[in-house]
């Protein structure tokens, strides 16, 4: 999954983008709220994580602003306020879930994992297409010759895919979910990252539409 992390706090932030790099997503992080609504229309990301006390706008008025103007990226809000009607003002304004700090970073994969399902309407822990299986909390897939283990790239490229089965990735888009803001990408690496997952899961696991790029079966 392709995260954007909105914390002010420097050792909260840098915590959680390492565990998030850690459990094979990619993440861009911002410490100010007036710099989400830019960062969302310049990127394509599965869920946001929003703290509250942001500076230049406050995390409700980034979260109003978002619903207002048609962003339907899940949302959990990640703070220190813990009173019920924070909670209950964060989800009425349209977040997917609550998150009070201190939490373990155990729980908020979990949760990623969570709102990302129901994002795409399935209750099962696993993602199914035409002729995959891929399950996120195991980094494990199955293909054409039975269950194999993905690695972190590998991971992150069908993941963000089958989350969209159907939609034809640019080359582009599939390197900001592979690939962290500022890492150096050589010129054949995506082609690499796809081989390997064809060799794996078979040649038919991910399509090439040509000129145009890479997509899963519905």
């Amino acid at each position: 999954m392709r995260i954007l992390l909105v914390e002010d706090d420097p050792l909260i932030g840098h915590g959680v983008s390492q565990s998030l790099l850690e459990a094979n997503h990619t993440c861009q992080w911002v410490k100010d709220g007036k710099a989400v609504m830019p960062a969302l229309e310049g990127d394509t990301f599965d869920a946001v994580l929003l703290d509250l006390g942001l500076p230049g706008m406050d995390g409700t008025s980034v979260l109003r602003q978002m619903r207002e103007r048609g962003k339907d990226i899940p949302v959990i809000i990640i703070t220190a306020r813990d009173g019920e009607q924070d909670r209950i003002q964060g989800l009425d304004l349209g977040a997917d879930d609550y998150l009070v700090k201190p939490f373990s970073l155990g729980e908020l994969q979990a949760r990623l994992r969570a709102v990302a399902r129901r994002h795409v309407g399935s209750g099962s822990p696993q993602l199914v297409t035409a002729n995959l299986q891929l399950d996120p909390a195991a980094a494990s897939a199955r293909g054409e010759f039975g269950d194999v283990s993905l690695s972190a790239r590998e991971m992150a490229l069908l993941q963000a895919m089958m989350y969209r089965p159907g939609q034809v990735f640019s080359r582009e888009q599939l390197e900001s979910h592979v690939y962290s803001q500022g890492e150096e990408v050589a010129s054949n690496a995506l082609e690499v990252v796809i081989h390997g997952l064809r060799k794996k899961l078979g040649k038919q696991a991910i399509r090439n539409i040509r000129g145009l790029g890479w997509m899963v079966e519905k």
